[in-house]
């Protein structure tokens, strides 16, 4: 047999490559089947991991809300702020909190913008709104030092957690924030979100936008912003409550330093613009607060806003026709004058309006006390006119015919079961119709209330703009003012003497703008409403001319300006009036007590005709006299007509004294 070649064990050849068992790494595992089900599910955890990974970063997105659109990222996230200004644009008040007005970039000096890139986002021009340098960093230092001690949140992100997302610190909120930040990118320039920014960051004490912050913090617009006035509004974003500049300006002025550093670094500035800006002598102006005697007309002008706008958008600017000045003035004087007089006589309350020739309310004083109670006495209540009723009754007459001239007796008489009475209490007999009125004689009233008909005086009321007309009754009373109405209301009717017939329309808003400009609303010029003949009203103006100057209504006279009015008092004292006249202002006034209790006698021609007069000094300051429209047109009665009238007189009183006797 031939020699056998000598047994060798495997160990001693080298392995050969077999195509059927697949080799290299397959032939290992198919040698150790524990190692190959390790791999194998070492593999499938990690791609579930990934997958995991994935589902909970997608979750991070779940529920993100949509980027508002470009308009609508003015007015998101905003509470609703309402500033009013006067005709000047000066500002009266703010209510809710204070928006600045919208600010332009390219307005802007140079160094005001750059102070806030610096301050809050150095690479904001090159990143794509979210600085993955920064985010890589602040990631880093959290996680060696163990807590969050670095962020890394760009003007743009900071634009988006203020206007979109929830102020809350998680991971979801994080995520949303960067892809957000993104999409805004791809949508706006650069210039466009830092100026939506710099319009929308919250700077403190209740000030969002940096018109708001130069205006209230320094008393100037944000074009006048000085290097150190702007690095110093640049500290706030960070930290608004903390730094606020009111009541935290040692670390606000730390943080300055920081700001003018990264200012020069980034060679906005050189550093002996920074030296001298941190030097700068800088003041705070003090916060306006809302001032109480504007609370009254604010209160009417926010009810007009929800007529004319009944879905309001986040910041409004409301042009008023208030007239600051006077508004402050008249507020002055009728609460040193209720001080002075009111006290001593038992009235507690008054109210007063003084309005143009255009029906712009000009003042208002709705109370003693707007904190205390913010009923408004001028235009919500409704109190008993008394004789500043009479005016359209004999409107009425003059209306249907009558002349002041003609005669009717001043004389005790009942109608079903009522009789009037004479604040005198004495009769004096035949008398015309001007004298009648001058001296407010209720007999004569009550009989002119009952020839022309108590229907066609509520018509006349609901004419001259009376809105309580409506619910008024035809009873005799009603002549002598018995029945309700309110003081702005009189003082529309009153106007109607003044604008020769044509009715007035009260307002108190004149424009509504938002706070870039764009008007909203803004009330028409329109002509106003003949109600009442020009030549009727003009004789009713020449007999309530003669109420000032020789009637019930001599304290209201006014220097200068001829003026007409009318004096009214309700039964038992429980309501004084005085509302008048002149070429260019109109307005009325009410004196009495809230709970309707009597005042120690007070009269129209007392202290309410001394309040108009207070007012309407006020409202004409400044102004060159105009003659007023039938103001002294009354004719003198002939010698032989008058002593006529007064022998009728004479020999009624005396009969009346007989009788009494």
């Amino acid at each position: 047999m031939p020699a056998q070649p000598p047994n060798r064990t495997s160990s001693n050849r080298p392995p050969t490559y077999d195509s059927r068992s697949g080799g290299g790494f397959a032939s290992i595992l198919s040698g150790k089947p524990i190692l190959k089900w390790g791999l194998i599910t070492i593999f499938g955890l990690v791609v579930i991991a990934a997958l995991a990974v994935w589902i909970y970063w997608q979750s991070l997105y779940r529920g993100m809300p949509d980027l508002p659109s470009n308009e609508d990222l003015w007015a998101t996230g905003r509470e609703q702020a309402i500033e009013f200004v006067d005709a000047n644009g000066d500002t009266i008040a703010i209510r809710g909190p204070r928006y600045g007005r919208a600010i332009n970039l390219e307005d802007l000096p140079a160094h005001v913008p750059q102070a806030f890139i610096a301050a809050e986002d150095k690479r904001f021009y090159e990143h794509d709104g979210a600085d993955t340098q920064a985010i890589m960093r602040a990631v880093w230092a959290n996680v060696t030092s163990g807590e969050t001690v670095s962020g890394a949140s760009t003007i743009t992100q900071q634009l988006i957690k203020n206007l979109v997302l929830t102020p809350e610190q998680t991971l979801k909120r994080k995520a949303q924030e960067i892809r957000l930040a993104r999409r805004l990118e791809e949508r706006l320039t650069k210039e466009q979100i830092l100026e939506l920014y710099m319009n929308r960051v919250y700077f403190g004490a209740g000030f969002y936008g940096l018109g708001a912050a130069s205006r209230f913090y320094f008393g100037k617009q944000p074009e006048e912003l000085t290097i150190g006035e702007a690095s110093l509004l640049a500290t706030l974003p960070q930290a608004p409550s903390r730094l606020a500049l009111t009541n935290n300006m040692t670390d606000a002025k730390t943080r300055q330093r920081y700001v003018l550093r990264e200012m020069v670094d980034s060679g906005f500035i050189t550093p002996p613009q920074a030296a001298a800006a941190e030097k700068e002598d800088i003041a705070l102006t003090d916060p306006p607060e809302r001032d109480p005697q504007f609370g009254y007309a604010l209160d009417v002008a926010t009810d007009r806003i929800d007529e004319i706008l009944p879905t309001m958008p986040g910041d409004l600017v409301v042009q008023l026709t208030i007239d600051a000045d006077l508004q402050a003035a008249v507020d002055e004087a009728f609460t040193r004058r209720m001080q002075e007089e009111g006290a001593k006589q038992d009235a507690t309350q008054a109210a007063g309006i003084v309005m143009d020739a255009k029906g712009r309310i000009l003042a208002m004083y709705g109370g003693v006390d707007y904190t205390e109670n913010q009923f408004n006495r001028a235009t919500q209540a409704q109190r008993q006119p008394g004789s500043a009723f009479k005016p359209l009754v004999y409107a009425t007459a003059i209306q249907q015919g009558l002349s002041p001239y003609d005669v009717r007796r001043d004389e005790a008489f009942t109608i079903d079961d009522w009789t009037p009475e004479n604040y005198s209490r004495v009769h004096t007999g035949p008398m015309t119709l001007s004298e009648a009125l001058k001296d407010s004689i209720n007999t004569v009233a009550a009989q002119l209330g009952q020839e022309v008909g108590e229907e066609n005086i509520i018509s006349l009321a609901r004419r001259f703009g009376i809105s309580s007309a409506d619910g008024m009754k035809p009873l005799p009373s009603i002549a002598l003012g018995s029945q309700e109405v309110s003081v702005q209301d009189l003082a529309r009717a009153y106007g109607v003497f003044m604008t020769g017939g044509k009715r007035l329309d009260p307002h108190v808003v004149e424009k509504i703008s938002n706070s870039r400009g764009d008007v909203l609303y803004e009330r028409p010029q329109y002509d106003a409403e003949q109600v009442y003949d020009r030549r009727d009203a003009e004789t009713m103006v020449a007999m309530m001319e003669r109420v000032i100057t020789d009637g019930t209504g001599t304290r209201a006279r006014l220097a200068n300006w001829q003026v007409a009015g009318k004096t009214g008092t309700s039964q038992d004292f429980r309501d004084a009036w005085f509302a008048g006249f002149s070429a260019v202002r109109v307005g009325a006034v009410w004196v009495g007590n809230d709970d309707d209790s009597a005042m120690k006698k007070v009269t129209g021609g007392g202290l309410p005709a001394a309040l108009w007069h207070d007012m309407m000094v006020l409202a004409h300051d400044g102004l060159e006299p105009q003659p007023l429209a039938g103001a002294g047109t009354l004719k003198t009665l002939s010698p032989q007509a008058q002593q006529r009238i007064a022998f009728y007189r004479d020999l009624g009183m005396a009969f009346e004294g007989a009788a009494t006797n």
